[in-house]
């Protein structure tokens, strides 16, 4: 990459993105400086454009953003980097500088995959993974079995409150067996490509 910093004083403009939910996390500036340290490094350097000084972003918190991706925009100056953050990115302590209420399946998978690495005493999940993969695979197929029932019954809400629970099972369930969301986007995503390959699964033959 070739980044322009004949503009804007010098400074790209920058974002950090988490790499496992795709959040937004915050914007930053660099200088080359700062720019080349973080290649170097392969972890988030700034340019603070108030105190006139580089910084390393987690330097104080310990909240330090390691460099998965990094990509430059159409004119060459603004950033895109995507980064394993290591703790809240923002200095209040949320997540996000943006919108602290964020949520897609990859934040609930990382709430689960944080559970089973740290277990919290009391919670749910903890719960579940002490009875073991018996009692995870019969909580699935109760709550598939009150999905289908609500679907039957054309109760909206209850289709959705059915639906929730449903998914946060089966993604423990395939988290429990190493298998993350990722590895089953990639599956829907060869498929989606091929659909010409799908004739070997008659279930799947009209995408």
């Amino acid at each position: 990459m070739k980044p322009d910093f004949s503009k804007n004083n010098g400074l790209l403009s920058v974002i950090l993105q988490d790499n496992q939910t795709d959040q937004v996390l915050m914007n930053g500036y660099m200088n080359q400086e700062a720019y080349e340290l973080t290649v170097k490094e392969k972890t988030v350097w700034f340019y603070s454009r108030s105190r006139q000084e580089l910084w390393k972003k987690g330097e104080t918190s310990g909240n330090y953003q390691h460099v998965v991706s990094m990509c430059l925009d159409c004119d060459q100056d603004a950033l895109l980097i995507r980064v394993n953050p290591e703790g809240p990115t923002c200095h209040l302590g949320n997540v996000s500088c943006f919108d602290a209420d964020f949520f897609n399946f990859e934040i609930l998978e990382k709430t689960i995959q944080d559970r089973m690495e740290h277990p919290k005493e009391g919670s749910y999940t903890k719960y579940l993974l002490d009875q073991g993969l018996d009692k995870i695979l019969k909580k699935c197929g109760e709550e598939m079995t009150e999905t289908i029932i609500a679907c039957k019954n054309q109760d909206r809400a209850e289709i959705i409150f059915e639906a929730s629970d449903l998914l946060y099972h089966l993604i423990l369930l395939l988290n429990q067996n190493e298998i993350s969301l990722s590895d089953v986007k990639n599956k829907l995503g060869e498929r989606h490509g091929k659909k010409q390959n799908y004739s070997e699964r008659s279930d799947i033959q009209n995408w």
